[in-house]
C-alpha cells in the first residue's frame, strides 16, 4: 500500500466512525484532489443524497485555488438544493512532500434541531411587556433581505424545508407585509433559503397580491 492508498483508507475508517457517532443528520465524504471531475471517492450518510464519483463542489474547488493556500473551513453554513440548512467542515490532508491530495468534509443536517428548538420555545420564553423591536443594522441588501427571511420564518416557527404550501405562501405573505420584495434581488436570494425556484417565488407572490386585491376591492 502507498502513501495515498493509505491515508484514503484512514479518512474512510474516520468517516464511518462519525456517521456511527452522530447518525441520519451527519455527512462524512472523501475527496480526491487529483481528480476534480469525479472527487467524491467514499461517502457515508445521505444527508446531500450523493454517491461516490461525483464531482468537487464549487466550495472545494474555490478552496483549492484560493491565494493564500489550501486552507481548512469549520462549521460554516451551506443548504441543500431543497433548503435545509446545514453546519459543515473541511480539512484538508497532504502527503509527506506537502501537497494537499485529499478533503475531509463533514455536513450535518440541523433542519430537525431548528424546528425542534421552535417547538420548545414557548416552554423557555418570558413575555416582556415592551414594544422594541429587533433591528438589524445591515451592511449590504443581502444582509437586510436575510434578517426579513428570519424574522418571518421565526414567526411561522418551522423551517421552510419542512414547511406545506400553506405555510410558505404564509412566509411570502409575510415577506410581501414586511417590505421585502421593495428590494432589488430579493425573489432570486430567497428562492434557494426556501429550497425552491425563483419561478416557485413569483407564483406565490402573485397569488398573495391577488388575494391582498381582492381583499381591497371588496373592502
Amino acid at each position: 500500500m502507498n502513501e495515498k492508498e493509505c491515508i484514503f483508507q484512514n479518512l474512510e475508517r474516520i468517516a464511518d466512525a462519525i456517521v456511527a457517532l452522530f447518525g441520519k443528520n451527519c455527512e462524512a465524504c472523501v475527496h480526491d484532489l487529483t481528480s476534480l471531475q469525479n472527487s467524491l471517492t467514499y461517502i457515508q450518510g445521505e444527508v446531500t443524497n450523493r454517491k461516490p464519483g461525483a464531482p468537487a463542489t464549487d466550495l472545494l474547488l474555490k478552496m483549492i485555488n484560493q491565494d493564500d493556500g489550501t486552507q481548512d473551513l469549520h462549521n460554516y453554513k451551506t443548504t441543500t438544493a431543497d433548503g435545509r440548512s446545514l453546519k459543515s467542515t473541511t480539512t484538508f490532508f497532504r502527503d509527506s512532500s506537502g501537497k494537499p491530495v485529499a478533503a475531509f468534509c463533514i455536513n450535518f443536517d440541523t433542519t430537525e434541531f431548528y424546528n425542534a428548538s421552535k417547538a420548545l420555545m414557548p416552554f423557555a420564553s418570558i413575555e416582556e411587556n415592551n414594544s422594541i423591536s429587533v433591528e438589524t443594522f445591515a451592511h449590504s441588501i443581502s444582509e437586510t433581505i436575510e434578517a426579513l427571511f428570519k424574522t418571518a420564518v421565526e414567526e411561522i416557527g418551522k423551517h421552510p424545508a419542512t414547511m406545506n404550501v400553506d405555510e410558505k405562501t404564509k412566509l411570502v405573505t409575510l415577506l410581501e407585509e414586511h417590505g421585502t420584495f421593495q428590494l432589488k434581488g430579493a425573489v432570486e436570494q430567497i428562492a434557494p433559503m426556501m429550497g425552491v425556484t425563483k419561478y416557485t417565488v413569483y407564483n406565490y407572490l402573485k397569488k398573495v397580491r391577488n388575494c391582498t386585491s381582492q381583499k381591497e376591492k371588496t373592502i
